[in-house]
């Protein structure tokens, strides 16, 4: 029924196709059209009086029930399909829907019977091929479903938004296209028929094994300020120093709004666009790749959110859902700690899009891998209310991630399969066995060790998990942990002088977790920033208070923790124990132990003739530890360069509170010094420091004694001759600076400085 009203009195009349179907004097018509033959009708309404003419209209289609159906030309995927430099086809999978039309630029965006999209036969898809297209030209479009929905390719490769594109900075995606605003509404899809090739130069990288990688885990966005590609470009000297062979991006595949995680998809194949340009993720990853550097990609699998097309094509508006009808989702999710809309990975639907998704990834883009978000949630096992048996072992969800993985090697036989799963450890240990990695989260076992309570490390050894290969990805802070240094701060223990709380102790607890963590065999990750020391907590708000609602917040981006001799040492360390791990096989031997409960901790690694122990006192009093080592003889201590003639295996060792070595068979060299530390870990001393170092006129050598006690501190060449004493005799408890006067030439020398309960020695650089 068309209603049609006029302010004033005029004669009125109603044409379909140019053929008056109805006419009226006054200020109103209504008439009820009869559906024309089939094709597209435009209807005017037009009302004529003594002033003027004026017109209205609207268009409606009418199917031809003989309309032909067929499929696309074989090979056709779902999407964009490119065939040359002026033609396309595009196929939408929509089961159950009665027609489908393109709208777009190339057709001024309106309904055309050229753009009514060909049903297949089996009443699955949607198909049309478009020609006449430029190869100079950017294209966008959307799809007009059953007249009533409109939506944007779910598998759009670039997409523009209305709302949030406007604060996306020119140098972050340079010539970004603009939104045809007089045209359309909400999200739509871009597309050129040749878009520009990318010259891939990392045709001769390898990915590091499963077992000796070192994974960067980070959030564009809280890491550098300008958050995109071509600012982290600059920063990947920073990371390759560190020793790290893998970054693992959380997602940035296009998602709701601009500031988020990611853990909000609406289209799982487009390139968000807050960080960068296709170009600008590709130099990116090539020259990573360079680097020797894999690029893995955290995906979101589980679940879409309301902007995807997969929702809104088969959505329940009343009940804000999707309908029960819905190919990919499920009207409820079928377990617990579900966000957005819940995937049904049982269904052959959803199984072809995740595939041709993970493809499009690996080959577009040469990604290395994938971590699945929330890999636990694979299931139509229906447990929503019961964490313990949604956690349980689930055949059906083992045979989806192992037939992913399947896919996925079908196409680079070496890509990384990383799950968040957490879950039973029969089931991890299959999908670990079958090559896949899993996330170890050790976050609060380590936490507890670093703020000197009862802690026991061993879930971190896949060993102790009877899985027969190293495919536990460990980590100590993750995007979703508490941060060490916060809790250290915030709750570390103490006993008298020594105090977890302090920022320097505190710093020096993270070396001592981190030599526990990087010499144990198997993947590690290690979440941005944990190398400087990052303090802030996760639920800190970007007004400074912790709020739990705060947890999505944008974090501190601090850069300047490099420049806090402190923090630079910690990078220092941690540099060295990544490149331990990554340089030398012994870290990745089959044959070691762990000895990682109570308060004194033990690593013993073997590897033919490189053997290494390492020893910790993760106490806050001082204690001895019995280092068992393998062999008599010399014994390197791998971060100082000390050396230790060893004639009796069992003989003890006295460690400070926070104290550790890690000695090797085998003396190595460290590519960068290690800077002296303000908290040296031999009772009963602490905060000794001698600043500044290098120096090229004076120094101070600042120490602080627990207890009343001798001191003797001797000042020698790098040679070991004995320029001059110091200090020798009994100093009171307290804070004491020494000054240190140039009246040697310029080079290296030694400061040793000895009590009775041990000695330290402390490098002393003086320049020209």
């Amino acid at each position: 029924m068309v209603e049609a009203a006029a302010s004033l009195s005029a004669s009125l009349s109603l044409t379909d196709n140019g053929v008056t179907i109805a006419s009226a004097t006054g200020t109103s018509l209504i008439h009820t059209i009869t559906a024309g033959a089939p094709g597209l009708h435009e209807v005017i309404i037009t009302a004529t009086d003594a002033s003027g003419i004026a017109t209205s209209s609207f268009n409606y289609y009418v199917l031809d029930a003989n309309a032909s159906e067929a499929f696309a030309p074989d090979g056709t995927l779902d999407g964009l399909n490119r065939l040359s430099a002026s033609s396309v086809i595009l196929q939408l999978r929509a089961p159950g829907k009665s027609h489908v039309f393109v709208i777009g630029s190339f057709n001024d965006w309106k309904i055309s019977e050229d753009y009514i999209m060909t049903p297949t036969p089996d009443g699955q898809a949607f198909w049309l091929q478009i020609d006449d297209l430029s190869a100079e030209e950017t294209y966008t479009y959307q799809y007009l479903v059953d007249g009533q929905i409109t939506i944007a390719d779910p598998y759009s490769e670039l997409v523009l938004d209305p709302f949030n594109d406007q604060f996306i900075p020119s140098a972050t995606f340079p010539s970004l296209p603009s939104y045809p605003n007089d045209e359309a509404s909400g999200i739509v899809s871009v597309f050129q028929t040749t878009p520009a090739e990318f010259s891939w130069t990392d045709t001769a990288f390898e990915k590091p094994a499963n077992e000796a990688l070192v994974v960067y885990e980070l959030l564009l966005r809280d890491f550098i300020g300008r958050q995109d590609y071509s600012t982290l470009l600059d920063t990947l000297d920073y990371l390759e120093k560190l020793g790290i062979n893998a970054i693992e991006f959380m997602p940035v595949n296009e998602f709701e709004g601009n500031i988020s995680w990611g853990y909000n998809p609406s289209f799982h194949m487009a390139l968000d666009k807050y960080y960068g340009s296709p170009e600008f993720f590709k130099t990116l990853v090539d020259e990573a790749h360079a680097r020797g550097i894999a690029i893995i990609l955290d995906v979101v699998f589980n679940h879409a959110f309301s902007q995807s097309p997969l929702a809104q094509l088969y959505w329940d508006s009343q009940g804000s859902k999707p309908a029960a009808d819905n190919p990919w989702l499920n009207v409820e999710p079928t377990h617990p700690f579900n966000v957005g809309y819940d995937f049904n990975h049982e269904s052959n639907y959803t199984k072809t899009f995740v595939k041709q998704v993970m493809k499009f990834w690996l080959e577009e883009y040469h990604i290395d891998g994938f971590r699945f978000d929330l890999s636990k949630g694979f299931t139509q096992v229906n447990n929503l209310n019961d964490v313990g048996a949604w956690s349980a072992y689930d055949a059906s969800r083992i045979a989806i991630l192992k037939d992913y993985a399947d896919f996925m090697w079908a196409i680079s036989d070496d890509s990384y399969v990383i799950l968040e799963h957490l879950g039973a450890n029969n089931e991890e240990k299959e999908l670990a066995e079958y090559g896949m990695m899993l996330w170890g989260n050790m976050n609060h076992d380590y936490n507890e060790a670093s703020m000197g309570y009862s802690s026991n490390l061993s879930w971190i050894d896949y060993s102790n998990r009877s899985w027969s290969v190293p495919h536990v990805m460990g980590y100590m802070e993750s995007h979703d942990e508490e941060r060490l240094m916060y809790k250290n701060l915030q709750f570390g223990n103490a006993e008298g002088n020594y105090s977890v709380k302090n920022l320097n102790t505190a710093l020096a607890r993270q070396e001592l977790v981190s030599a526990f963590f990087y010499t144990v065999p198997g993947p590690k990750m290690l979440w941005q920033f944990g190398e400087l020391g990052y303090e802030f907590s996760i639920n800190q708000c970007e007004s400074g208070g912790i709020n739990n609602n705060c947890r999505l917040d944008r974090k501190p981006i601090r850069w300047d923790y490099f420049q806090d001799s402190e923090r630079r040492r910690l990078y220092e360390v941690t540099s060295a124990l990544i490149h331990f791990k990554t340089d030398y096989p012994v870290t990745n031997t089959t044959d070691y132990s762990l000895d990682v409960g109570g308060t004194n901790k033990r690593i013993h690694l073997n590897h033919g003739d490189f053997n290494t122990v390492v020893l910790g006192n993760f106490g806050v009093t001082a204690s001895s530890i019995v280092p068992n080592f393998q062999s008599t003889g010399m014994w390197y201590d791998y971060l100082s360069g000390d050396s230790l003639m060893v004639t009796d295996v069992t003989a003890a060792i006295a460690l400070a509170p926070g104290g550790y070595h890690l000695y090797t068979s085998k003396k190595l060299t460290l590519e960068t010094e290690i800077p002296n530390s303000s908290e040296d870990l031999l009772l009963p001393l602490s905060e000794i420091r001698i600043f500044p170092n290098p120096s090229a006129d004076t120094a101070q050598l600042s120490f602080t004694l627990q207890k009343n006690t001798a001191v003797q501190i001797q000042l020698y060449t790098a040679n070991g001759a004995l320029i001059q004493t110091l200090v020798q005799h009994s100093l009171v408890s307290g804070t004491h600076i020494i000054p240190l006067k140039k009246q040697v030439v310029p080079g290296l020398y030694f400061i040793q400085m000895t009590t009775p309960e041990g000695q330290i020695t402390k490098k002393w650089v003086v320049n020209e």
